[in-house]
């Protein structure tokens, strides 16, 4: 069972989300706590599975990723294998950023990154649709990203 964690901690966890690649030096001032502290309460945060990963956010302009597109999935069946064969198809897609098992009218939200519609058209005609069990598809084209990928606050 993972240590509770303190204000210390919890500051630790802010900055770095804020910005992963600060220095245990940096980081140690920004929390107000001595290197070898921070060091160790920063080992402790990763050990005990409070940070996943730290990795860089790539701008998806730049390497012609621009179109963001969300998609809602309805499958033929609610079955726990219905679900199972969909969600073991679907982490091999390379496009595919996020996939959400949702309760209400859809069963699954997607968040996919292409390069254009007509990338998407692509993607959806030969990828998309012919995932196990995908019933139905609704799909939703960001126009304008306002919060995105925003850290947790704790």
């Amino acid at each position: 069972m993972p240590n509770e964690i303190d204000r210390v901690d919890r500051k630790i966890l802010a900055e770095l989300q804020r910005d992963g690649r600060l220095t245990n030096s940096e980081l140690s001032k920004r929390v107000n706590a001595s290197p070898a502290t921070c060091h160790r309460r920063t080992q402790r945060l990763f050990e005990e599975g409070y940070v996943r990963a730290v990795r860089a956010e790539v701008a998806p302009d730049r390497v012609d990723r621009g179109a963001l597109v969300i998609v809602g999935v309805v499958l033929d069946r609610s079955t726990p294998e219905s679900f199972g064969a969909f969600e073991k198809a679907i982490v091999d897609l390379p496009f595919i950023l996020d996939c959400h098992l949702v309760a209400g009218d859809f069963d699954f939200f997607l968040k996919i990154r292409v390069r254009d519609i007509a990338d998407f058209n692509r993607v959806h005609g030969e990828q998309l649709i012919a995932l196990p069990g995908v019933r139905q598809t609704r799909t939703f084209f960001v126009m304008k990203e306002v919060i995105d990928n925003a850290p947790l606050e704790f």
